[in-house]
């Protein structure tokens, strides 16, 4: 897809695998997980519900874990260990750092629209049933991920 500027746009998500992840905001814990995935998340200006419902998935059934005997091969999902999931709106995810020393982030969607994206995306990752933790979107929130591995993949669609 491409936005109004000829540019292709699509929605980010970096995976974090951990054993334990937080958010806090004001120096009060909003969102807090055991062992799941760490979903840092950007939205395009072009995003629509298709994105949305393909990353949800995708975020869901990745093998990103060991099976039970502990070896290294990915055998299993997060749905599979029953893991849960921390969601955090990451718009820096579409900095273009390419152009000057200060990052334009011209790709990511205006606020209002990237907000309700993003609850959107919960949304799906809720009907999961897993647990479903998340950050405050637009806050200054500082982030504590400990990372299992450390497995980290970066997703666009």
């Amino acid at each position: 897809m491409t936005n109004d500027k000829g540019l292709m746009t699509i929605m980010r998500v970096l995976i974090q695998r951990v054993k334990s992840s937080q958010v806090t905001v004001n120096g009060e814990i909003i969102g807090k997980i055991g062992r799941g995935l760490n979903l840092l998340v950007g939205i395009a200006d072009t995003d629509t519900d298709a994105e949305l419902d393909w990353m949800a998935r995708k975020c869901l059934e990745l093998r990103l874990f060991p099976d039970e005997e502990g070896g290294d091969r990915w055998q299993k999902s997060v749905q599979e260990i029953n893991g849960e999931l921390l969601v955090v709106s990451q718009f820096t995810l579409y900095g273009d750092c390419r152009k000057g020393r200060r990052p334009s982030f011209d790709r990511s969607a205006p606020p209002q629209t990237a907000e309700d994206l993003y609850n959107s995306f919960v949304t799906n990752l809720r009907a999961s049933g897993l647990r479903v933790e998340t950050g405050k979107f637009g806050a200054m929130m500082q982030v504590s991920i400990e990372n299992d591995g450390p497995v980290t993949l970066f997703l666009e669609r």
